[in-house]
């Protein structure tokens, strides 16, 4: 296991941020960086019945260069609603959906302040179900030219940029026979379709 790598918060983050948890010994969540627009900071990618869809937590208006850790979520929509229907839309019929559905739907109810508030609470539940012994630790400043290796814009929805430790592991999806595998899809697909054996589908997507 390696010692340590930078990655940013994330909305029920891909497999890909989960793997560094598995990758690295401590995983240090950056709060210290300006906010950036349309990234896993506050959206994840789940596998529609026709194509990929994105939900997307709206953030309030703040001043320019406003820091991750203070950046408010928006209440003036009826986003939860949105995204807890559209998650049991999409996998109801997944194998694990009972098992999993009651704590997802928690997040949905409760309200939090903070985007990276929220997204601690659900990556450390995300740990908790992948039964990872990690811990989230978060940076106390930011740096330009970390030493230490560097995901916090490489993890992306935009564009695929090449990561030589990582290549998404095949597993079972709701609507694979129709469309086909979609890879590095947000940890919500993985957990709905493989349950107890997600922690493996990741370790089996990590090239040493």
């Amino acid at each position: 296991m390696k010692n340590s790598c930078l990655v940013s918060t994330a909305y029920w983050g891909p497999i890909q941020y989960f793997a560094k948890f598995v990758e690295y010994e401590q995983v240090l969540i950056e709060q210290w960086e300006t906010y950036p627009k349309q990234t896993y900071r506050n959206r994840c990618v789940l596998y529609g019945p026709n194509c990929i869809q994105s939900l997307q937590v709206p953030v309030e208006k703040g001043r320019v260069n406003q820091l991750v850790k203070d950046i408010r979520i928006a209440y003036n929509s009826l986003w939860q609603k949105n995204h807890f229907a559209t998650i049991e839309s999409l996998y109801h019929s997944s194998p694990f959906y009972d098992y999993y559905i009651d704590d997802i739907e928690l997040f949905y109810r409760n309200k939090y302040n903070y985007l990276i508030e929220y997204n601690n609470s659900i990556t450390e539940l995300c740990l908790k179900w992948l039964k990872l012994p990690a811990k989230l630790n978060f940076t106390t400043d930011f740096e330009k030219q970390p030493t230490l290796p560097d995901f916090r814009n490489t993890i992306t929805p935009k564009h695929s940029i090449p990561d030589p430790n990582f290549v998404a592991a095949h597993y079972q999806q709701v609507f694979a026979e129709r469309l086909g595998f979609a890879p590095n899809l947000s940890i919500l697909d993985l957990v709905m379709n493989c349950g107890p054996e997600s922690a493996q589908i990741i370790k089996a997507s990590i090239i040493p």
